[in-house]
């Protein structure tokens, strides 16, 4: 025995939205929260001002890190001259500079991973040119 089971009248077809055009913006609970701290903004920050001058070192914390960008680290430039021997050299003459603190160690790994690149260039046309030598041998051999 099967039993036909009906839709209720009043469902949606597929692919069709009780609300087409959504909720009003600013109708929801973190709308009117937003609206009620937002009357109070300059209350807040006389108070959280006055926190932190009387010595509240949270609130002159807070007040520092939302009005004032970070600072970040930097390195000033560094000339250094690198030995016209091979890249092992270069290499060591980067980290002997670092490990006597003439080079910062951040510059000293970008120069380090420099002459790595500069290595795998050299290596490739080296390749390259062992491969031509090998095919102008085999060319000979053919004829």
């Amino acid at each position: 025995m099967t039993t036909d089971k009906k839709k209720p009248p009043g469902r949606w077809k597929p692919g069709e939205s009780g609300n087409p055009k959504g909720r009003t913006p600013g109708t929801g609970e973190v709308a009117a929260i937003r609206a009620a701290i937002a009357d109070r903004v300059p209350d807040l920050l006389t108070a959280m001002m006055t926190r932190a001058l009387d010595g509240d070192v949270g609130a002159a914390r807070l007040l520092l890190e939302r009005a004032i960008a970070p600072l970040k680290a930097s390195e000033q430039a560094q000339a250094m001259n690198l030995p016209d021997g091979t890249l092992t050299d270069q290499g060591r003459a980067v980290l002997a500079s670092v490990a006597a603190g003439e080079l910062g160690p951040s510059a000293g790994a970008a120069l380090l991973g420099a002459i790595g690149t500069l290595a795998r260039l050299t290596e490739i046309e080296q390749i390259e040119a062992r491969l031509e030598i090998l095919e102008q041998k085999h060319a000979q051999t053919r004829k």
